[in-house]
């Protein structure tokens, strides 16, 4: 059997390197990995003539370090992934090919035990690698999107353990991951209080298979509590089946605590329109009562209102001194221009002005009493009194008498 031949045709990456790093031998599926020719290569050093890196210096390349641990130490030496690109034909576009391999060196001893030669066994592992690459970039935007937001994000396995948290959970927590998810800190986290309730609704959230969400009370850093509205939910796979479970908690704690103060204000303004409103009512009451004894006092009373002095209120005493007119609603020189004429409505300009009560004993005033146009002497004892506004401003004037007509002088 030609053994040349039957190496050559070997289904492997296999190349034979001298201790001098020359290329020996190498198998047909070498060639078409690297898209060279045998004769290309035969004799050359391996490194520095056949594959140069211009990367890296030649004292530092791992492969040729690789090498020389088999030949020195007379074992094989195995190389963790490497990027080693392999240049593509033109008429492939010309350029490199990214390549990721794994490789072994195997030292071959002759009788005496010295090196004859070093098979390197190389197995292209690309595919694997970028998948790998492109989960680890995958896991690295993840922790970068679950670090960005301001909630506390957390994951679960399929049974309900803790598998991972964001950084927010351990710089809110101030306890590490390891912490978390190895040494019960997911728990010792939650207020004693509530863990026995988050523990309940996530076994019924694990059996049934569905979303969870609740509040409860998370412990910072400085151990205080806080609330925190917590919403987990399955990542289940195309049988049903939760692979496990993504988390995030919401601080509500300044949410919840305004509330309870709009609960308390709300219940503080219940109270307070209650003893108004008992206040208004005790008030109305007094207000009607005092209406009812000037309405049926034994003197006269009216209240004339704003500069133009329209009666606002007149009780029945009033009235009977002017039987035939209508009088709320309307100005004094406009009702009685009788008394406008007699200078009565200058003295309650001076007293709506100034103030300053006046006061008449003994009076006689001439009224059109029952609206016919003749006048009728009448003797009055009366009191023009100003009323003030909250501001102490004069608003009104009362006017509070007695009729004396028939009885003066006795």
């Amino acid at each position: 059997m030609d053994t040349l031949d039957f190496f050559s045709n070997v289904p492997e990456n296999i190349i034979i390197i001298s201790p001098e790093h020359r290329i020996l031998a190498v198998t047909d599926t070498y060639l078409k990995t690297t898209g060279r020719r045998r004769e290309e290569l035969i004799g050359l050093i391996f490194l520095l003539e056949a594959f140069p890196n211009n990367d890296v210096p030649y004292e530092e390349n791992p492969v040729r370090i690789s090498i020389d641990n088999a030949i020195h130490t007379k074992e094989a030496d195995y190389l963790d992934v490497i990027r080693y690109d392999i240049a593509k034909p033109a008429e492939e576009g010309g350029g490199y090919s990214e390549r990721y391999w794994e490789a072994s060196h195997t030292p071959v001893l002759d009788e005496e035990g010295s090196i004859k030669y070093v098979i390197q066994n190389t197995h292209d592992v690309t595919e694997r690698e970028m998948a790998r690459q492109a989960q680890a970039m995958s896991e690295e935007k993840f922790r970068f999107l679950t670090d960005a937001v301001p909630q506390l994000i957390f994951m679960l396995d399929g049974e309900g353990k803790p598998a991972y948290v964001n950084k927010r959970w351990v710089d809110y927590t101030g306890t590490s991951p390891e912490d978390t998810l190895h040494n019960n800190g997911w728990e010792l986290a939650i207020h004693p209080d509530d863990l026995q309730l988050v523990r309940q609704r996530m076994r019924e959230a694990i059996l049934a298979g569905e979303e969870l969400q609740l509040e409860y009370r998370i412990r910072n850093k400085y151990g205080m509590y806080r609330w925190f509205l917590t919403k987990t939910l399955p990542m289940q796979d195309e049988n049903g089946n939760t692979l496990l479970w993504v988390g995030s908690s919401s601080d509500v704690q300044d949410a919840k605590q305004l509330v309870q103060e709009l609960l308390d204000s709300n219940e503080q303004m219940s109270v307070l329109a209650d003893q108004v409103q008992q206040a208004y009512t005790k008030a109305e009451v007094e207000r009607r009562t005092l209406e009812r004894l000037i309405m049926k006092a034994p003197v006269f009373f009216s209240i004339l209102r704003g500069p133009e002095h329209r009666y606002e209120l007149v009780n029945e005493k009033y009235r009977q001194l002017m039987p035939q007119k209508e009088l709320l609603g309307k100005a004094v020189a406009e009702v009685l221009p009788e008394v406008a004429e007699q200078g009565f409505v200058t003295i309650l300009d001076e007293v709506y002005n100034s103030g300053k009560e006046y006061v008449a004993e003994d009076l006689t005033v001439s009224l059109d009493r029952y609206n016919t146009g003749n006048l009728e002497e009448m003797q009055l004892t009366f009191i023009f009194q100003a009323i003030y506004d909250e501001q102490h401003q004069v608003n009104g004037i009362m006017i509070c008498g007695y009729d004396i007509t028939g009885i003066a002088g006795k």
